[in-house]
């Protein structure tokens, strides 16, 4: 990943804050892309002390004129992109009972429209580079939630972007592929988690069925398979929904207490 031109968004917190910091690690130069400028300068000032190359901007990513911007700042500064992390988004809870079409289509401009607009910008730099693109997605799309009907069918999106861009991009040699988060406790997990009777013991109750080693998914270990995607390590993996979330999803859940 060493020089690597990498923009991430939602990279300032959460899962995309530990993706910022492994691509950082490893030698890539990070673009954190994000609605608050001082949540992305934090991060950015922390990791240049570090000795990382990272550049913020600011972006209300559900504005396409900021997400075409924001990609052209990139261009401009570096000359080229090498990968890009569709990472930015909330669980923000609009079911179909409780929910209209305001907040629903509110959503998915939140949650998945700008997973396209930010791959239709980067797209011209990328086919030159033969990037990659990593779509961060959710286990909403599979498993159902309860009330949050708008984030799972975002999720549903970026899941058949992910497939979709995959074929259309073959003959231009970009990779892309999705990371598939289940339980990973970030501010927003923990955010969403308070608003549910007795915290405490929901939490226990998830962890209990979380099959390997009964804990969370850290944002360090989907940040690494995020990193392994963009680089030359998976040069002919494409395709694919990368489920990072110690079994949840795909085995029984009984083998967590056993």
């Amino acid at each position: 990943m060493k020089n690597k031109i990498i923009i991430v968004t939602g990279g300032a917190r959460g899962i995309g804050e530990g993706i910022v910091r492994v691509l950082s690690e490893e030698g890539a130069i990070v673009v954190i892309a994000g609605r608050n400028q001082e949540d992305n300068l934090k991060l950015q000032n922390e990791l240049e002390i570090s000795g990382g190359e990272l550049i913020s901007v600011e972006a209300e990513l559900s504005d396409p004129a900021a997400c075409e911007k924001a990609v052209e700042v990139v261009v401009h500064k570096y000359g080229r992109i090498d990968g890009l992390v569709n990472n930015a988004g909330v669980n923000d809870g609009v079911g179909l009972e409780t929910g209209n079409y305001e907040r629903f289509m509110k959503s998915l401009h939140n949650n998945l429209v700008h997973y396209y607009l930010m791959a239709h910008f980067a797209l011209p730099s990328l086919k030159i580079s033969r990037g990659a693109i990593v779509n961060i997605s959710s286990k909403t799309a599979e498993t159902g939630q309860g009330n949050t009907s708008a984030y799972a069918a975002a999720n549903g999106g970026r899941n058949a972007l992910t497939r979709e861009w995959a074929v259309e991009l073959l003959k231009y040699g970009i990779r892309v592929n999705a990371v598939i988060v289940s339980e990973c406790y970030t501010p927003q997990y923990e955010s969403w988690i308070h608003t549910l009777k007795n915290p405490d013991e929901k939490i226990k109750e998830i962890i209990s069925k979380i099959p390997l080693e009964n804990r969370m998914t850290k944002p360090s270990e989907i940040a690494h398979a995020v990193a392994f995607l963009l680089s030359e390590k998976s040069s002919h993996t494409t395709g694919q929904l990368f489920h990072v979330d110690g079994g949840y999803v795909h085995l029984d859940r009984a083998l967590a207490n056993a």
